[in-house]
């Protein structure tokens, strides 16, 4: 929970005199090593008229982040770096949020790159539409082989469904977006980010959003760089924890699950309980058969873009996808207190 703030809260983000609010951007980070220059280099570059402030979350990380961290907040006076001794990432922004006091906040994690209109689109987004937060697609693009193929897995409708901020879409108001750009005022009154939320507190925290009466709104004119997990084994345990959280966050808030959350655990269920009833009933293989098939033709026909070596990886990374986030979901244990925001 972010601590209350001693100046008043105010209910609008009008540009004071100067022309344009200062702008605060949060960055949790956490063994960030390859893309963290990238990413501060992008929040820096902003076409943004207004100031500019970026608060750093250190975690304990294992490689050189931190030393890579030292560098950028002794050559830049605009960076500056707060302690998150457990590592998590709400811990991680409500920290840097209480270190920051512009009316402005934009959240951005450590391996995306926001594009270099991404701030003043958004605030322009605030102003015309009223909502209490926005944001855009999160913009899947690998650097090796194996992560341009996972990109293309997380930008299309067989990998992800049907989400707006991974496939496109009109903009609108939508129940949770990528990230996202927030009026200061409404992250004071919900308290900020909701700690027990180790994954999935960006869509926790949208709902809350939405059931006080706030508007979240997508649009695609906001595009943030994400960098796709480098393995299977990350990729196979980040869509595990995907699925945890969602039913978490199901069994939290009650009416938040759809058809959309529902069908990889189905899916899961299905081919496992195919395989097992072909061993004495043969036309029950057509399940699990029938789904290799379909995302191995779907995987192949997703795009044109990739080399034939990253499209054949294809047929691995959907069903790593897919079935990990449906093993996460069915087994969930999480339980959580009470809440405190």
């Amino acid at each position: 929970m972010v601590p209350e703030r001693d100046d008043a809260m105010q209910s609008s983000t009008e540009p004071p005199s100067s022309g344009w609010p200062a702008v605060g951007v949060i960055m949790p980070i956490l063994n960030e090593e390859r893309h963290l220059e990238e990413a501060v280099a992008a929040v820096l570059s902003q076409d943004y008229p207004g100031a500019i402030e970026l608060v750093l979350a250190l975690g304990p990380s294992h490689d050189r982040t931190d030393e890579i961290a030292a560098q950028i907040v002794a050559r830049e006076p605009r960076v500056r770096t707060v302690q998150n001794p457990t590592g998590k990432t709400p811990d991680a922004l409500n920290a840097a949020l209480a270190a920051s006091r512009s009316e402005i906040v934009v959240r951005v994690d450590g391996h995306g790159v926001l594009d270099k209109d991404y701030v003043r689109t958004a605030y322009e987004l605030l102003q015309e539409t009223g909502a209490a937060n926005v944001g855009g697609l999160m913009d899947a693009e690998g650097v090796t082989p194996f992560e341009r193929a996972v990109a293309a897995a997380m930008t299309s409708r067989l990998g992800v469904g049907s989400a707006r901020f991974h496939t496109g879409g009109e903009a609108g108001a939508a129940d949770t977006v990528y990230l996202g750009v927030f009026r200061r005022d409404w992250l004071d009154r919900l308290g900020g980010y909701d700690p027990r939320f180790v994954r999935a507190q960006d869509w926790e925290l949208n709902h809350r959003i939405r059931k006080a009466g706030g508007v979240v709104w997508f649009s695609p004119r906001l595009r943030v760089v994400y960098r796709p997990r480098p393995t299977f084994a990350a990729l196979a345990r980040q869509y595990r924890d995907y699925g945890r959280w969602r039913r978490v966050v199901a069994h939290t808030h009650t009416g938040t699950i759809n058809a959309r959350y529902l069908a990889p655990p189905v899916v899961l269920v299905v081919v496992i309980a195919g395989a097992v009833l072909g061993f004495v009933w043969p036309a029950a293989w057509v399940a699990p058969v029938g789904y290799v098939v379909a995302t191995t033709i779907g995987g192949l026909s997703i795009s044109t873009d990739l080399s034939l070596r990253e499209r054949l990886m294809l047929p691995l990374v959907l069903p790593t996808m897919h079935l990990s986030w449906g093993y996460g979901f069915l087994t969930s244990r999480v339980r959580i207190a009470p809440s405190s925001v």
